[in-house]
């Protein structure tokens, strides 16, 4: 077989729904999910920055969960922005890109939710040594363990795949370019590759992180049930019950994606299930975990009638 060298692709042409056009409405409406997200996670980061009440081990990370929203949306906005506008290609170098942020923060994000998990644990079982146990020092560890294992596990998964492309081929069946679809495009043998995903995916990230989800929420669940106050318990529900729902629907969509056989389920089954976890997932995060907390709803009018006052002396001094 002759091996086609590398940089005879320079662009790549995606398909997007090519064989449902009714569906280009929803990439019109994923603009507007996209300015959702981005206010309800700026908003998140800024009051959790601004107000001191918020500046716990829990806040901390879901600030950090609120910025990989932004990162995450941020890599494929651009390119269903281009599906409305009726281009559908992008260069070489874009889609490496794209490819990498994408997953890397979808990566990071299963680590971090799993970390994320653990806090609630000790937060709720030893209430009085957390603050200790959770310190500055080891958020910033655990964040950054969180960011440093999803960026190089998505190194190795990005490099693997994109050094297989020896062919000419260059249309990708999916509106971004999603590693799986791009690697139906090597005409080589991928069995290392799979063999690579295979670890990355179906061996640590999924199976192993959810593991430690289950068995922390478990854990937790067992807690709950020895606290006596029914103010403190529903708290703790309220706090668990909107983290699990981030997580089922994070790995709910991940299993589907990652996990099922090749042959189960068409490819735009797939696309659908990838631009609904774009879209609806960054949407949740803040609201689930946050916007509707007690703590974040008086800083958010805590910072609005401080801004008001503000401009009302202002305009006085005028």
């Amino acid at each position: 077989m002759v091996k086609t060298k590398l940089t005879v692709i320079s662009n790549f042409i995606f398909l997007g729904f090519i064989h449902y056009p009714k569906l280009k409405v929803i990439f019109e409406l994923h603009w507007l999910m996209y300015l959702v997200t981005l206010l309800g996670n700026i908003i998140l980061i800024s009051i959790t920055i601004l107000d001191s009440r918020l500046h716990t081990p829990m806040y901390f990370f879901l600030s950090n969960l609120s910025f990989l929203d932004i990162w995450y949306t941020s890599a494929l906005t651009p390119m269903l922005a281009n599906f409305v506008s009726g281009k559908n290609t992008i260069s070489f170098p874009g889609c490496a890109s794209q490819m990498y942020f994408s997953l890397a923060m979808g990566s990071t994000e299963c680590v971090l939710l799993s970390k994320m998990a653990y806090d609630r644990y000790i937060a709720i079982s030893n209430p009085w040594k957390y603050p200790i146990i959770m310190n500055k020092r080891v958020c910033v560890q655990v964040a950054a363990g969180s960011w440093v294992t999803g960026s190089l596990t998505t190194l190795v998964e990005t490099m693997s795949v994109l050094h297989q492309l020896l062919c000419g081929n260059s249309i990708i069946d999916h509106f971004t370019c999603e590693i799986l679809a791009v690697l139906k495009l090597v005409c080589v043998d991928t069995s290392k590759v799979q063999l690579i995903m295979w670890l990355v995916i179906r061996v640590f990230l999924f199976p192993v992180l959810m593991l430690l989800i289950c068995i922390s929420h478990v854990f937790i669940l067992c807690n709950i049930l020895r606290i006596t106050s029914v103010d403190g318990r529903s708290k703790a529900i309220s706090t668990c019950a909107a983290h699990l729902t981030v997580v089922g629907l994070s790995s709910g969509t991940g299993l589907s994606t990652y996990l099922k056989p090749s042959a189960v389920g068409s490819q735009e089954i797939s696309k659908c299930i990838a631009l609904v976890y774009a879209g609806l997932t960054p949407i949740l995060n803040p609201i689930t975990h946050s916007l509707r907390n007690k703590e974040v709803k008086a800083a958010v009018k805590k910072l609005l009638s401080r801004n008001a006052l503000c401009a009302l002396l202002i305009h006085s001094s005028k």
